[in-house]
């Protein structure tokens, strides 16, 4: 990516373009504004709903370490991208690539998401049901 150029969709999950400064700002503000609404209307029919939020809150953590929040913010902000390999509107199977994402960063830096952000990704989802 260049200076001048806008970050895509595929810097957002592009590990070696996570902590490029301009990548990094586009995908907090992807997150921030898009995250909870998504995990809102779609919590009730992504299996994977815990782990997404684990990792949010690993993202959100100061104590995460910098690369390692880069990457999560890049696969969080693949997530509530409208547009991406496969679209979530597609009954069944949308949400197949946002599954592989987010398995990809739990299984390489799993060691950074912690007991606290597990716990807190069960109480949110349980207020998110409660509803």
């Amino acid at each position: 990516m260049t200076a001048n150029a806008k970050p895509t969709p595929q810097d957002a999950i592009d590990p070696a373009q996570a902590l490029v400064p301009q990548v990094l700002q586009v995908n907090e503000a992807r997150v921030r504004t898009g995250f909870w609404p998504k995990v809102t209307r779609t919590a009730a029919s992504i299996p994977f709903a815990d782990r997404l939020v684990s990792v949010y809150y690993a993202a959100r953590d100061p104590e995460t370490p910098a690369a390692a929040k880069g990457i999560m913010l890049g696969a969080l902000a693949y997530f509530v991208l409208p547009v991406d390999a496969i679209p979530d509107v597609l009954a069944g199977i949308g949400f197949t690539d946002d599954a592989a994402v987010i398995t990809a960063v739990i299984a390489t830096l799993g060691a950074n998401i912690r007991q606290r952000h597990t716990q807190a990704a069960r109480e949110a989802l349980a207020r998110l049901k409660g509803r």
